[in-house]
C-alpha cells in the first residue's frame, strides 16, 4: 500500500541537492538514503515530514498520515527537561496526564535505566540524547518514522538495540533513515536510495547489495555513454569524408548524406549522458614517515585505572609491531580511552615515565580523538594549518582546498564548520604530522561512507602502524588485523572481533 509519493521532487540552494526524484514509499518500508555530508539526506527527510517546501515537484501522502521525526540534535527548549519529560512532552497537551504509561511502554522498550529517566537531558552523554529523540518521534505511534543519522554517539551495544527495536515495530510501519553506519544500513533496511544531484538511483536491497548494483549501473552507464561518443565520432568522421568527395565531384546526394549523418552524430551526443562523477567532499590522505624499529610499543602488565586508582584491567604483556593495525575491544567503561591515554603520553612524552608502557624513540605520533579537541573552534582552518606547521600561505590553501574547503570556507572559525569538515581538517593536520603511528578514538564518526572507506584504502595503502578504537564495524572489519579484547580486567587478543560484536546484541 503506497503511503507517500514522490514525484519529481527537487531541493536547489546554492546548486541542485537533487532533482527530479521519483519515490514510493510503501507499507512495510526499510529505506536507507545514502549521499555524501552536505548532499541533501537530511533536506530531503524534512520534506518528507512536511516541515520543508522542495523547490520543485510534490509530495502526495495518505490522507491523515501521520509522520515522526528523529532530528540530529536536541531543540533547544528540551536540553534541561528529564529523559521521561521530554518523551512525554511529545505527547498531545490534553494527553499527557491520561496517556503517561506510553512514555514508559517506550523507555522500557529502549531498555532505558530507571536511574536515567530522571536526569535532564543535557547531563546525559549523546547516545542516551539520540535514544530519547527517538522515542519521543515512537510516542505517539506515527504512521511513518524518518531518521535523520539514528546511530551517532551510540556504542555498540546501544547500536545493537537500535537494530533489534527498529526491526520488531509493526511491518506495516515504513521506516526512512539518512545514516553512514553501513553495517547498520545492512541491518535494517531493505531498500536503498542513492541521493545524487540528478538521476538519484533506488534499489530493493540493504545497502552492501544496493551499492554492488550501483557500481554495475553506474559501469554499465559508463561504457555506453563511451560506446555512444565513439559512435558519433565515426559518424562525423564519414561526413567529413563523404562531404570531401561530394564537394569534388558536385553530388548533392552525398551532400544530403554528410549532414544526415552529422545528424545523427548530434542527436547521439545530445541523448548521451556521462556516468555519474560523485562529487568529493574532500579528499583523505594519510602518510607513513616509517621507522626501522620492529616492535614499536611494548606493554609489560601496565595497569589501567580511574582517576581514583581502581583497576580496569591489566595489559599482560603485548606488544605493538610496526604493520600492525590493532582494534581495541570493549564496552563503554572498561577503560579504552584511559589506555589510548597512557600510549599517547608514553610517546609524545618520553621523558614520563608510565609503569608499564615502553615506546621506541623513532616514534612520531599521530593522534586523533572522536571529539576533534585538538582543533581550536576560534581559529579558522588556514590558521590551523599555517600556525602549525611551516608550510607557506599558498601551499597552506592548496591543502585545504583538496580537503573540500573553499577558499571562503578557510576563513571562517573551525566551531562553524560541520562535523564531516572538521573532521577532514583533523586528518589533514595528522597528515602533516608526518607519524609513524596512529592513535585513533573513533576516527569515523563524523565521516560520510566516502571519508569512512577513503581512510580505509589510506591506512591500508601505507601500511599505517596504529591502534584504534571504533564503534564501526564495517571500519573495524576492513581495517583491522590484530584484535585486543577488554574482558574481566584483562587485555586477551582474540582472532577476529565477531564474537564480540555478537556479544554486544542485548
Amino acid at each position: 500500500m503506497s503511503l507517500i509519493n514522490l514525484r519529481n521532487l527537487g531541493v536547489t540552494l546554492s546548486s541542485p541537492l537533487f532533482s527530479g526524484l521519483n519515490l514510493t514509499v510503501n507499507a512495510g518500508d526499510r529505506i536507507g538514503i545514502v549521499a555524501a555530508n552536505g548532499r541533501g539526506k537530511s533536506t530531503l527527510l524534512n520534506c518528507i515530514a512536511g516541515r520543508l517546501d522542495p523547490t520543485e515537484g510534490e509530495i502526495f501522502r495518505t490522507r491523515g498520515l501521520t509522520v515522526g521525526m528523529v532530528e540530529q540534535n536536541v531543540p533547544p527548549t528540551l536540553t534541561h527537561a528529564t529523559f521521561r519529560d521530554a518523551v512525554l512532552q511529545a505527547l498531545p497537551a490534553d494527553q499527557i496526564e491520561s496517556e503517561s504509561w506510553r512514555a514508559d511502554v517506550v523507555l522500557e522498550g529502549m531498555e532505558v535505566p530507571e536511574e536515567l529517566r530522571g536526569r535532564p537531558l543535557v547531563a546525559l552523554s549523546g547516545g542516551w540524547q539520540r535514544l530519547a529523540l527517538i522515542a519521543r518521534a515512537w510516542v505517539n505511534e506515527p504512521d511513518v518514522l524518518l531518521l535523520d543519522e539514528p546511530t551517532n554517539h551510540l556504542d555498540l551495544a546501544r547500536i545493537a538495540l537500535l537494530e533489534d527495536w527498529l526491526n520488531a515495530l509493526p511491518r506495516d510501519v515504513p521506516v526512512i533513515l539518512a545514516s553512514h553506519d553501513r553495517a547498520f544500513l545492512d541491518a535494517v533496511t531493505n531498500r536503498t536510495l542513492f541521493l545524487r544531484p540528478e538521476n538519484s538511483q533506488a534499489f530493493a536491497l540493504p545497502y552492501s547489495r544496493a551499492r554492488a548494483a550501483l557500481n554495475e549501473a553506474d559501469a554499465a552507464d559508463a561504457r555506453r555513454y563511451e560506446r555512444d561518443m565513439k559512435t558519433a565520432e565515426q559518424l562525423r568522421r564519414q561526413a567529413a569524408k563523404l562531404n570531401n568527395i561530394g564537394v569534388n565531384s558536385g553530388s548533392d546526394l552525398l551532400v544530403v548524406k554528410t549532414k544526415q549523418l552529422k545528424e545523427r552524430a548530434e542527436k547521439l551526443e545530445d541523448a548521451a549522458k556521462p556516468a555519474h562523477l560523485e562529487r568529493s567532499a574532500g579528499a583523505i590522505r594519510l602518510i607513513n614517515r616509517g621507522t626501522h624499529a620492529k616492535v614499536l610499543v611494548t606493554l609489560e602488565d601496565a595497569g589501567v585505572t580511574t582517576p581514583d586508582g581502581t583497576l580496569l584491567f591489566s595489559t599482560g604483556r603485548q606488544f605493538i609491531c610496526q604493520g600492525d593495525r590493532i582494534v581495541l575491544l570493549g564496552r563503554n567503561g572498561t577503560g579504552k580511552t584511559r589506555l589510548i591515554g597512557m600510549l599517547r603520553r608514553a610517546i609524545a612524552e618520553p621523558a614520563a615515565s608510565i609503569d608499564g608502557i615502553k615506546a621506541t624513540p623513532s616514534l612520531v605520533l599521530g593522534y586523533g580523538d572522536q571529539a576533534l579537541a585538538d582543533l581550536d573552534d576560534r581559529s579558522t582552518p588556514h590558521q590551523t594549518i599555517i600556525r602549525r606547521f611551516d608550510i607557506g600561505d599558498q601551499r597552506a590553501r592548496s591543502l585545504l582546498a583538496g580537503a573540500g574547503m573553499s577558499i571562503e570556507m578557510q576563513a571562517r572559525p573551525v566551531g562553524e564548520l560541520s562535523g564531516g569538515q572538521k573532521a577532514r581538517l583533523g586528518l589533514l593536520v595528522l597528515r602533516l604530522r608526518e607519524p609513524n603511528f596512529y592513535l585513533l578514538d573513533e576516527p569515523t564518526n563524523h565521516l560520510d561512507i566516502d571519508g569512512q572507506e577513503a581512510l580505509e584504502g589510506e591506512l591500508l595503502k601505507h601500511q599505517a602502524s596504529c591502534l584504534l578504537v571504533s564503534h564501526d564495524r564495517s571500519f573495524v572489519r576492513a581495517v583491522g588485523n590484530r584484535f585486543w579484547l577488554i574482558e574481566r580486567k584483562r587485555l586477551v587478543e582474540v582472532d577476529e572481533p565477531e564474537a564480540f560484536f555478537a556479544s554486544a546484541k542485548p
